[in-house]
């Protein structure tokens, strides 16, 4: 392992972002995070956009904190985001507008539109990719189909955290993992399906170069050092700039038996596969082959995390109640078990005005009884979601099973990452519900995923393997085992009936 280094990297999520440091000591890493600051969607004449300028600024104000308190020149840094959004840029580089938020109503309606175009089967057999109306494909058919004129506008199309890398270092490239959740790749051949969207009549000539992640893509720009009072000549890493994928890229001891899983406001759960999977099974199971480092692919599927904790805790807020998450856990620890059970991706729960209410309605329709106190409601949001991930584990060894490669590969452990991995009443209900061990850690994986590429990159880590076992060197993990019972085989016959 190599020498000492400091690197930086900008974590930005859906709801907030962070400026992190990463010391490296040659044997772990160390994380100090410089700069926190708020993110979230603005309503403008009817329309979502993110603030990606001031999103630019707060990282500048990161990186400007650096350079204030550290006289060590920064080895690299780099950005992940979340993935299907994207800037338009003209001839000259510059942004033609703010990017549109994924939950924008423009998209509405234009999946069922799509397949007038194309057969679904089709778009699954070439690109992989589960079908949801944020994709960045559907937001591009929107705008064509709505006659948006910024697309016949637009000379570049960069996904959000290739515009960040762009202002860093001048440098115009796609990073595959972020590339792969647009819906536009050739999911086997790991290049821009350019046949796809000529017929749909979208502009090809957008598309950048794709770089895979671990991608020097140059020095910081001048201006850039300048400005943040940063050292000039900062490589600027192209990591694993998708969020999950750093932080599946993070995951120490990661192998042919373990489950993966994101855990946040989105639970990303899925497992490593050396080829994209695309079949029937696939296709119908609505499961997603996206990209990951070392060549690897992510098969996954997308599940509602904590959303529904995380609004009703909100909705009490605002009712004037303040509970903590240790108290909330504490009363579902109390509730009765099973009372009820949610289908936590069901649309009712998207972006419902009152988050307990929709959960109640959601009871009521399904004849179970409804959860009345916050211990109860919490519990049911709890068990739901530790059964759906129980369900995914099962539709993974279902897909494995179909492919002649992958047959008989059995998934007995579940590796948390995220935030939701401090869940610790959650962790254990998964562990019961899927009858696999439980281990967590890192919290905070998708920043170190990015902290340990750049290290790569720069000849500090000599590939993913080592650097997953400097992650490892540098957390604590804890582990939940399994304690199976009757309640949970018949909660989870309850659970498949009501999913149909």
């Amino acid at each position: 392992m190599g020498e000492t280094a400091n690197f930086l990297a900008a974590d930005l999520g859906a709801s907030n972002g962070r400026v992190l440091l990463g010391r490296w000591d040659g044997q772990r890493f160390g994380i100090e995070v410089l700069h926190r600051f708020e993110n979230g969607p603005t309503h403008v004449l009817g329309r979502l956009y993110w603030d990606v300028l001031a999103l630019w600024r707060e990282v500048k104000n990161g990186m400007a904190r650096y350079a204030a308190s550290h006289r060590t020149p920064l080895a690299g840094i780099g950005i992940d985001t979340w993935g299907v959004d994207y800037g338009l840029l003209d001839a000259a580089g510059r942004l033609l507008g703010n990017p549109v938020h994924y939950r924008d109503s423009r998209t509405q309606g234009m999946v069922d539109h799509l397949f007038t175009q194309i057969p679904k089967q089709e778009i699954f057999d070439r690109t992989g990719i589960q079908f949801m109306e944020l994709n960045t494909l559907i937001q591009l058919h929107s705008m064509r189909v709505q006659g948006d004129p910024q697309l016949d506008a637009a000379h570049r199309l960069l996904m959000i955290p290739d515009l960040f890398h762009y202002w860093l270092s001048g440098e115009q490239v796609a990073e595959y993992t972020i590339a792969s959740t647009s819906q536009m790749l050739l999911a086997r051949e790991r290049r821009w399906d350019t046949q796809l969207l000529e017929r749909l009549q979208l502009p090809t000539a957008l598309l950048p170069p794709i770089v895979q992640p671990g991608t020097v893509l140059g020095p910081l720009l001048a201006q850039v050092a300048e400005e943040t009072g940063v050292a000039p000549g900062v490589p600027v890493v192209a990591s694993a700039t998708h969020d999950t994928g750093s932080a599946v890229a993070a995951i120490p001891a990661i192998d042919a038996h373990s489950v993966y899983l994101s855990s946040g406001t989105w639970s990303l759960m899925g497992i490593e596969v050396h080829q994209p999977i695309i079949n029937a099974r696939m296709l119908d199971l609505n499961f997603t082959n996206e990209g990951g480092v070392d060549g690897t692919i992510r098969l996954l599927k997308n599940i509602s995390g904590l959303w529904l904790l995380q609004e009703s805790r909100r909705q009490w807020e605002r009712e004037g109640h303040s509970y903590s998450w240790e108290d909330l856990l504490a009363q579902a620890q109390r509730a009765h078990p099973f009372r009820s059970i949610l289908n936590s991706d069901d649309p009712a729960f998207n972006t419902p005005t009152s988050m307990v209410d929709a959960i109640r309605a959601f009871c009521r329709r399904t004849g179970q009884p409804e959860p009345q106190s916050p211990g109860e409601v919490v519990r049911c949001c709890l068990e739901s979601l530790a059964l759906r991930y129980r369900w995914v584990v099962d539709a993974l060894e279902a897909i494995l099973a179909s492919t002649t490669h992958a047959s008989g590969r059995q998934l007995d452990t579940i590796r948390v990452v995220g935030g939701g991995s401090q869940n610790r009443l959650l962790n254990q209900m998964t562990a019961d519900a899927s009858g696999c061990t439980v281990v967590t850690g890192p919290i905070e994986a998708a920043a170190l995923g990015v902290l340990m590429m750049q290290a790569v990159a720069t000849g500090h880590l000599a590939n993913v393997a080592e650097g997953r076992a400097a992650v490892a060197a540098s957390i604590e993990q804890e582990v939940f085992e399994p304690h199976p019972s009757p309640g949970w085989e018949d909660a989870y016959a309850r659970f498949l009936r009501l999913i149909g």
